[in-house]
């Protein structure tokens, strides 16, 4: 069986999260199984159908990777529907009727805030297909089996005109002109699968496979939306969320592994997925466990795919500090690696200084040097960074000047005057915060020669 999944949203809004766990459903299914997806925009709405909102939506599936082998617009496909109405009506399967009132729905791959249905209000020569109203029974990849008696939708209407089919109408003759096998969206789908199922069933189209999903919730139980934060994929993307992570973490909303595993590559998510695995309620999207996720992506990133993003996101006034190197950064990446959740922290610890020394000598106030317990003699807090000099000295060209030989060198020493009297004024040298890395890790980062500068410039601030 050849497999081709579609993602359908309508281009009325940004590109929302849970329409992305939708996409990301078809995608993985499509993948697995050696198949394709298939990008439709469904834009018949042309007043609320804006470009810019179909770029979103573009630009938000090509950053998270998921890959779509063709592009279709319902727009350009008027000629397809029209030659399928006129064959039903041809057929007496479908009749002219006059109406005043017509319901639109919406697209299924639209998960934002917009309303299931709208009320169009003006006299209209509708056309009605005519209903056998008999139960349909399906299966579904979630859910079993599922019957619906459609006596009660009577004769229902599948286009505004013979130039305007409605949504459920287009959607059918798309499905089957575009051969696709599985229709995998969300569970409020399962309403619309009767009339849908009718229309294949009159234009002679096979039934696909369905999979309807959970809901992806807020923390209040209630669907998702703007109230409960950022929705848009790219708010995410411009917080500095990595897309994998943000693919593991949308898997892992409605779909378990069944082990307790939470962190998966993009390969195992595509060798891990099936149907089995989806659950029927609705999944609570957590902020909090994004970042969870997020930051183990970057921990597990290798150093240099980090630095490539590191040069994106750090300010370019931190690049132009006058000891800015790439050895610097290099040596800085680990730490940097370790602190962060999300990207755009970087930028938010350069603004609140915490980057600056790094890459510029601190400045600092000589009381800053003192512990805040202990020791508070100048005379003897000078003393020990001298020793501190001299044991770092010490260290063999041979080894690796790294946090493991500085701490080994320096412990000892630390321990017997007092750990607080010789590493504060250290780290307080080496950074000039009150806060900052330990100095062990601060020392790898400069460097022999530059922690010694640093230690000297610190005893000199004592001495007056």
């Amino acid at each position: 069986m050849k497999i081709i999944t579609r993602f359908p949203p309508s281009p009325t809004g940004l590109l929302h999260i849970g329409s992305a766990r939708t996409a990301l459903f078809n995608y993985l299914y499509a993948q697995k199984e050696g198949g394709k997806m298939l990008l439709r925009f469904e834009d018949t709405d042309k007043s609320r159908s804006k470009k810019e909102y179909e770029e979103d939506i573009f630009k938000g599936l090509e950053w998270l990777g998921m890959g779509f082998s063709e592009v279709f617009h319902q727009s350009e496909r008027t000629l397809v529907y029209r030659k399928y109405l006129e064959k039903l009506l041809a057929e007496e399967k479908a009749y002219y009727s006059d109406e005043s009132k017509v319901t639109e729905f919406k697209s299924e791959g639209d998960e934002s805030e917009n309303p299931a249905e709208t009320l169009i209000d003006a006299p209209l020569r509708v056309i009605r297909l005519k209903n056998p109203k008999k139960v349909i029974t399906f299966n579904d990849a979630v859910r079993g089996e599922i019957s619906i008696d459609t006596t009660e939708l009577g004769d229902f209407i599948i286009a505004r005109s013979i130039e305007e089919p409605l949504y459920h109408f287009a959607v059918v003759v798309d499905d089957f002109e575009m051969e696709v096998s599985h229709i995998i969206r969300g569970e409020d789908g399962i309403y619309n699968a009767p009339r849908q199922i009718l229309i294949q069933e009159a234009i002679g189209a096979p039934r696909p496979v369905y999979c309807h999903i959970p809901f992806v919730l807020g923390e209040d139980k209630s669907k998702l939306s703007k109230r409960h934060g950022a929705v848009s994929v790219n708010e995410y993307r411009a917080m500095g969320i990595l897309p994998d992570a943000l693919l593991n973490y949308l898997a892992l909303l409605g779909w378990n592994p069944g082990t307790e595993k939470e962190i998966f590559t993009r390969e195992e998510l595509i060798k891990e997925f099936s149907f089995s695995k989806i659950q029927k309620s609705g999944a609570v999207f957590n902020l909090e466990k994004l970042r969870w996720v997020n930051r183990e992506h970057i921990k597990n990133m290798p150093l240099p795919d980090f630095k490539k993003l590191v040069l994106l996101w750090i300010p370019k006034e931190i690049t132009t500090l006058p000891e800015w190197s790439d050895d610097r950064l290099n040596r800085f990446l680990p730490d940097l690696k370790d602190r962060i959740a999300v990207l755009k922290e970087i930028n938010d610890l350069a603004n609140a200084g915490e980057l600056s020394y790094i890459f510029d000598k601190p400045q600092y106030e000589t009381e800053l040097l003192l512990p805040k317990k202990g020791e508070k003699s100048k005379e003897v807090l000078v003393s020990h960074l001298e020793k501190v000099v001299d044991f770092i000295s010490t260290i063999d060209a041979t080894k690796l000047f790294n946090k493991d030989t500085v701490k080994e060198a320096i412990w000892d020493y630390a321990g017997e005057q007092g750990r607080g009297n010789v590493l504060w004024p250290m780290r307080v040298a080496l950074s000039g915060k009150q806060k900052s890395p330990d100095p062990f890790t601060l020392s790898e980062i400069f460097g022999k020669e530059q922690t010694t500068i640093r230690l000297q410039s610190a005893i000199a601030l004592l001495k007056g």
